[in-house]
C-alpha cells in the first residue's frame, strides 16, 4: 500500500475491486444498503407471486374434481360474480400461467433488459392482454374462487 501513496501518477489508483479508490465510505455504504434493499423487494415479491401460484393450483386441482355444470363465486376486481366451474377453470389456468412470467417480465423492465433478436418497435407483452381483465384473466387486486 505504501506504493501507492508515493507514485506520482495524476489519477485515482483502482482497488482490487475494480472501483476507484475517490469513493466515500458513506457512498458505498449507501449503494450497499439500496442494493441490499432491493434485494429484499425482489425476494418478498417473488415469494408473493410463489404464494399465488400455489393457490391457483390449489383451486384449480379442487375444481378439476367437481362437476363443471355446478356453480361457483369468483371474485373478479372486488366484485363476487357467479359463474359455473366449467366458465372459472379455463380462466383460472391462464391466471396461473401469467403469475409465473410475470415476475420475469416485471425483472426484465424494472432493469430494461431486452433480449437479443427483439425489435425497438415490438408492442409490449402484459399490456397486449389487458383487455381481459375484466372477466376472464383477472386483475392487480387478484381473483378468488368460491364453490357453493
Amino acid at each position: 500500500m505504501a506504493a501507492n501513496s508515493s507514485s506520482t501518477g495524476s489519477k485515482p489508483s483502482n482497488s482490487a475491486g475494480g472501483k476507484p479508490s475517490g469513493i466515500s465510505a458513506e457512498q458505498v455504504v449507501a449503494t450497499f444498503q439500496r442494493m441490499r434493499q432491493e434485494q429484499r423487494g425482489m425476494a418478498s415479491k417473488s415469494a408473493e407471486l410463489e404464494m399465488d401460484i400455489n393457490e391457483h393450483s390449489l383451486v384449480i386441482d379442487t375444481l378439476r374434481e367437481v362437476d363443471p355444470s355446478r356453480k361457483c363465486f369468483r371474485l373478479v376486481g372486488g366484485v363476487l360474480v357467479e359463474r359455473t366451474v366449467k366458465e372459472v377453470l379455463p380462466a383460472l389456468e391462464t391466471n396461473k400461467e401469467q403469475t409465473k412470467g410475470r415476475e420475469l417480465t416485471e425483472y426484465r423492465e424494472r432493469y430494461n433488459i431486452r433480449l437479443m433478436g427483439e425489435g425497438e418497435g415490438e408492442a409490449q407483452g402484459p399490456s397486449a392482454g389487458s383487455s381481459r381483465d375484466s372477466e376472464g384473466g383477472g386483475s392487480k387486486g387478484g381473483a378468488g374462487v368460491l364453490v357453493s
